[in-house]
């Protein structure tokens, strides 16, 4: 099979009068979710669920078993062991690389060394360390089932020789404004998996980049819109609609897939936007009356943040006096708004869960 060639940017000949509907659909949605996010006083605390969220299920596109409660566990101190350990360390590289982009670009733009820089971290300390983080491959390589020769591959990317000219035009292709944002992006997502630049971690870098690209064009006022919610739940489909652009050259399949996905993931992260500010509201008042304490906001703010904690952790984190703390700790557990998921015991720290919020997040329940 010989490589793929990638077709310039920005293409021709799309059928516009087909994607017109998803288009606008898809623009109207995500308009009405980012009017939500505009009154967000704190949006890295209060959507730091689909922060989680997103990172666990990009990871577990590419193969990786763990949820949110472990990630959150895991970062509290139940540490899980073997395979799911290895899990967790990817999901949370993932978020790092997601956290960290988002203070980048507040001055800067997207570029291909911003890329690379993105890899690195998502690939430090885990699987995937040892094929050259931070770097595009020098190699050819092929995708197909595991052992399979380049003849029986089902896919295989240029060729590495023209991989940075393929780079750089797709980076011109970031740096101009098509006929619609939306539009672009779906083709700036595809462009970047055909290209395949890294050994691995493609598809994790590439879904980073559609909320990153959203944000730097203004079309959102935080970098916060998550696909891979709706990209895991039709992963066949997913893979088919990429493989059908190097196949069949069909981008008009491709691009109304990516903007039906746009549309039912802005629809429903404004039902759990909603339910997160609904929690959040809820809880304050439920907290002041509970406690009568000065410290109802500092407190909510910590449990939302870090819906699983250690309580030591949560006095440093809120610098709340630790009597005071403990005490507080031990109203809401009352309450049974916190559950206690490991008991203090000598030195070792209790460790309590939120599990409104983490439903919420799992999408178990929408409030």
């Amino acid at each position: 099979m010989k490589p793929y060639e990638p077709n310039k940017l920005p293409l021709e000949n799309l059928d516009y009068k087909r994607l017109f509907a998803f288009v606008g659909e898809a623009n109207s949605e995500l308009a009405r979710y980012d009017g939500l996010l505009q009154g967000i006083v704190n949006p890295s605390i209060m959507l730091s669920p689909l922060t989680n969220e997103e990172a666990v299920l990009s990871s577990k596109i590419e193969g990786t078993q763990a949820t949110i409660d472990e990630v959150l566990e895991q970062e509290a101190g139940i540490i899980k062991e073997g395979e799911k350990y290895n899990d967790i360390q990817e999901i949370i590289n993932y978020r790092k690389a997601l956290q960290s982009a988002h203070k980048y670009l507040d001055d800067r733009p997207i570029t291909l060394a911003f890329v690379r820089e993105l890899h690195k971290i998502l690939l430090n300390s885990v699987r995937g360390q040892d094929k050259t983080p931070g770097e595009f491959r020098k190699d050819q390589n092929w995708i197909g089932p595991y052992g399979c020769t380049i003849e029986q591959a089902t896919f295989v990317p240029p060729n590495p020789f023209q991989l940075l000219d393929y780079l750089e035009a797709w980076q011109k292709y970031l740096e101009i404004n098509d006929i619609d944002l939306l539009l672009q992006i779906s083709i700036v997502h595809a462009q970047f998996e055909l290209i395949h630049p890294f050994k691995d971690g493609n598809g994790r870098i590439g879904r980073i980049l559609i909320p990153l690209f959203l944000y730097q064009k203004k079309k959102l006022s935080k970098p916060m819109f998550y696909l891979s919610s709706y990209l895991e739940s039709n992963r066949e489909e997913y893979y088919v609609r990429l493989q059908n652009i190097s196949k069949e050259n069909d981008w008009n399949g491709w691009i109304e897939f990516f903007l039906k996905a746009v549309t039912a993931q802005a629809i429903s992260n404004n039902q759990k936007v909603k339910a997160i500010m609904n929690l959040y509201e809820s809880m304050k008042k439920q907290i002041h009356e509970l406690t009568h304490s000065q410290y109802t906001i500092h407190l909510l703010d910590a449990i939302f943040d870090k819906p699983i904690f250690e309580t030591m952790d949560f006095v440093r984190r809120t610098g709340i006096h630790k009597p005071t703390a403990m005490g507080l700790l031990r109203s809401l557990k009352h309450e049974n708004i916190l559950k206690e998921l490991r008991p203090g015991s000598g030195r070792r720290a209790a460790i309590l869960s939120f599990p409104k919020l983490i439903n919420i997040a799992e999408g178990r329940q929408v409030l």
